[in-house]
């Protein structure tokens, strides 16, 4: 059995090394490295598929919710709304540009931001919402969009985790997540589902006005070159880390459906078993799994015995991971922001019990045998 990685990196470019390398050489061969046919290919592609009128390639993930919300005019001390049971870039481009993080709970089952908890949180001061569609399940969109509508909410979906997933309305219509809110984000970080070899990241909007206030910032605030109207940034997807994503952008629904073979593994391996609970998937959404992720129960220390197996597993050469072990309220930057005030009695609840398994494009049945064995090992001791 070949060693077990959270995410089989190497393999994945050796399966695909042929067309990697080649573009990479092609845009060598060009030496346009910024800009050019490579960037703009990419956008149209991805507009394509997720069924959008604009992508706005950026730099990273974090970049591009920061000029999500500057592209809103947010003003200092504005209320946003967001979940706290997130990686730090969802909250911290918030205080970065002087707004207010609101920090709500997750549903249980979903980890996704709990629409009603936004609904309890809205104030006068509230101008947006930035709902976590977290680990590849979407949050409750069609719930959230209609809270922004009654309360005139801008909303931002942090869709770093989830690219390729499909959220299901009522009515039975699907749009892909991160296409619904009224601007959308995601990472090319390279473990993420569609990955880049290096930071990329892109906005979506089907708003053409927001779509040139987006390019500008993220362009020095410029439409022409030197004549810049507003403060931007610069933040620019380079066009060897889009000839990658050009490659692996064909593949993302092949990714995404052995993805969820491995996950349907580990559901059969897991399921009824009485310390444990496989991720959930409600009715409005698709699974991506981009982690796959477990909530560990044990009767009389949760965070201990989750971190007992983590140790363990480590000690079986199986990688695991905790995503997150500490939430954004009570992470000491935002303690300025009144983040220990917080009672989210759920995002600790899971914060204590949460565990993710090795899961990847290239995994094999030998390798998720093992890590189920060692698993099961442990918790039936």
């Amino acid at each position: 059995m070949k060693p077990i990685q959270m995410v089989d990196l190497k393999q994945q470019y050796l399966n695909i090394k042929p067309e990697i390398d080649n573009a990479i050489l092609n845009v060598l061969d060009s030496s346009v490295f910024i800009g050019g046919k490579q960037v703009t290919d990419f956008a149209t592609n991805l507009s394509n598929y997720l069924g959008i009128k604009h992508t706005i390639p950026c730099a990273n993930g974090t970049d591009a919710l920061q000029i999500a919300m500057m592209a809103l005019d947010l003003q200092p001390g504005d209320e946003v709304i967001t979940p706290s049971f997130t990686y730090i870039a969802t909250t911290e481009v918030i205080a970065l540009l002087k707004l207010k993080p609101v920090f709500v709970e997750v549903d249980k089952k979903t980890f996704c931001i709990d629409p009603a908890a936004i609904k309890s949180a809205v104030t006068s001061k509230t101008k947006a919402i930035v709902p976590v569609h977290l680990y590849g399940h979407t949050a409750n969109m069609e719930e959230i969009m209609e809270i922004a509508v009654e309360h005139n909410l801008a909303v931002i979906e942090d869709n770093a985790q989830a690219i390729g997933g499909d959220y299901i309305f009522k009515n039975g219509s699907k749009k892909k997540s991160g296409t619904i809110g009224h601007i959308g984000t995601t990472s090319f970080f390279p473990s993420k589902n569609l990955g880049c070899y290096g930071d990329g990241g892109a906005i979506f909007t089907n708003d053409d006005a927001l779509a040139e206030k987006l390019k500008m910032i993220a362009n020095h605030g410029q439409k022409a070159k030197y004549y810049h109207e507003i403060v931007g940034c610069n933040s620019r997807l380079d066009a060897m880390q889009a000839a990658v994503l050009n490659v692996k952008f064909t593949l993302l629904d092949k990714y995404i459906a052995a993805r969820q073979k491995a996950a349907a593994y580990y559901d059969k391996a897991f399921s009824n078993h009485a310390k444990i609970t496989t991720p959930y998937r409600a009715d409005h959404s698709t699974h991506v799994y981009h982690q796959y992720t477990l909530i560990l129960e044990d009767a009389n220390n949760s965070d201990s015995y989750r971190n007992a197996l983590h140790n363990f597993l480590a000690e079986n050469n199986i990688p695991s991971m905790i995503y997150y072990p500490v939430p954004s309220h009570r992470q000491k930057m935002f303690e300025a922001f009144g983040g220990a005030d917080y009672n989210l009695p759920v995002t600790d609840w899971l914060t204590d019990r949460v565990i993710s398994l090795p899961i990847h494009t290239e995994m094999d049945e030998d390798q998720q045998e093992y890590i189920v064995n060692k698993v099961l090992d442990f918790v039936n001791k």
